[in-house]
């Protein structure tokens, strides 16, 4: 072999060591989890057509919630990624007869899974009236409408109480219409200054939530149906930041404090490794 042909050899080797991701198994106490799925959001631009698509559906009707923001599609004002971020920002920008402009931003039909483990390293926003999530929803909902095909929960906060992270289940016989929700607080102070993580593990018998590597919410499968349990069916992640809403806008909304900026590092779905 030349030393040309080498060097190239060794070039090539050292740029795949380089780019071969040290997360493709993530270890934790529950087991060994192999990636199938992330965004890292390392390039420029609109997130990855190929990875998110923007749901404006409820525009009109105000999403259940009576959320005060329009959500755009395909606008880099509300979602843009930058510097190995995806950054989703809410503006006072009347649209659609919204006083407000955001961007809720989903995987379905382009990454839908049943059980894994989802992990999301995020900085919040903060301030009277913003209202970030990450969670999941049905994607065929076989079980019927919201709530009887089921909501995971596994990050929400409201700026009027910022320090605290919300994980919750939503099922035909626990939800919070019905005053029966399942659900668990956890007090993260810095959650809107320093990125964590935020990970759900869903596996067949229960889920657990997780900030950072704090366990904080568990969900059993108790084996009467789906009225309990409807977690047995493909699923889709959302990453969206809402204004005002029946919780989010319980004290009000701060326009002082806009533009907001949820930021997310990096999306990662892994399998469990058998």
């Amino acid at each position: 072999m030349t030393k040309i042909n080498l060097f190239i050899l060794l070039t090539l080797l050292l740029s795949s060591c380089k780019n071969s991701p040290s997360y493709e198994t993530v270890t934790t106490p529950t087991g060994e989890w192999q990636l199938i799925w992330d965004d890292e959001f390392d390039y420029t631009g609109l997130p990855d057509s190929a990875k998110w698509s923007y749901d404006t559906e409820g525009n009109s009707w105000g999403w259940g919630n009576n959320e005060a923001q329009f959500y755009t599609a395909n606008d880099t004002a509300n979602a843009y990624v930058k510097e190995g971020l995806l950054t989703i920002t809410a503006r006072i920008d009347s649209m659609g007869g919204k006083r407000y402009t955001s961007a809720r931003l989903i995987t379905k039909e382009k990454g839908d899974w049943l059980y894994g483990r989802f992990e999301i390293r995020a900085k919040l926003p903060t301030g009277l009236g913003t209202w970030p999530a990450i969670w999941m929803l049905s994607t065929d909902w076989e079980y019927g409408g919201w709530p009887a095909s089921g909501e995971i929960d596994i990050m929400e906060n409201v700026g009027y109480d910022p320090d605290t992270i919300v994980g919750s289940a939503h099922t035909q016989s626990y939800n919070h219409v019905q005053g029966t929700q399942k659900n668990a607080k956890i007090f993260v102070p810095t959650s809107y200054n320093d990125f964590h993580v935020y990970a759900l593990e869903w596996e067949e018998n229960e889920y657990r939530v997780y900030v950072d590597k704090n366990l904080y919410f568990t969900f059993k499968n108790e084996g009467t149906g789906f009225a309990e349990w409807p977690f047995d069916k493909r699923f889709h992640l959302l990453l969206n930041l809402a204004i005002g809403g029946n919780w989010g806008g319980q004290k009000g909304i701060d326009d002082s404090l806009f533009p907001h900026r949820f930021q997310i590092d990096y999306v990662r779905i892994s399998y469990v490794d058998t």
